[in-house]
């Protein structure tokens, strides 16, 4: 992160070739964040689209620039939490087949612990998607879903389980 802030710098400032950098760099985290919540590649191009339109346009209200990557996943957060309300529940073999098709999307990734990932609830894959691809904390995600933090830490718990469960069971 911190060979970063240079780069952070010089967009904030508007210079168009940094932000570019920036999104070269992000860019397979952002998206495999958004599919992992999402399970669908295209609501996840899309979320990762319009959360660099909305940092592009934004980013010189940015405060600190060590603060850049926690404030770029609080905004695709929030876009993948309003897609997540309006999108339709798509199965898992839709993703899966979808996933073949979309070269971007690596299916040397354990496909089982995908399968198994995609059968928790929205809001747990939400959390751990959160702390695992964005690194929050559990007090960053409670804030940012208006959940409590000891719920979120239960939550995450309890999924975490059932993942573990799962995978040893298959």
């Amino acid at each position: 992160m911190k060979e970063n802030l240079q780069q952070i710098k010089k967009a904030k400032s508007g210079d168009t070739e940094a932000f570019a950098e920036l999104y070269r760099i992000y860019y397979a985290d952002l998206y495999r964040f958004a599919l992992y919540t999402l399970k669908n590649p295209s609501d996840a191009e899309d979320a990762v689209s319009e959360t660099v339109i909305d940092v592009f346009s934004s980013i010189r209200k940015l405060r600190t620039e060590e603060s850049f990557q926690a404030w770029i996943f609080k905004i695709l957060s929030a876009k993948c939490k309003r897609r997540f309300r309006e999108s339709r529940h798509l199965s898992d073999d839709y993703l899966l087949d979808t996933a073949k098709e979309d070269k971007s999307v690596d299916l040397t990734d354990n496909v089982h612990i995908r399968n198994c990932f995609f059968r928790l609830k929205n809001e747990e894959r939400l959390i751990i998607s959160m702390h695992i691809f964005a690194g929050y904390t559990s007090r960053e995600i409670a804030k940012i879903l208006h959940i409590n933090a000891n719920t979120i830490r239960s939550k995450e718990s309890r999924a975490l389980k059932k993942l573990s469960a799962w995978l040893n069971d298959e």
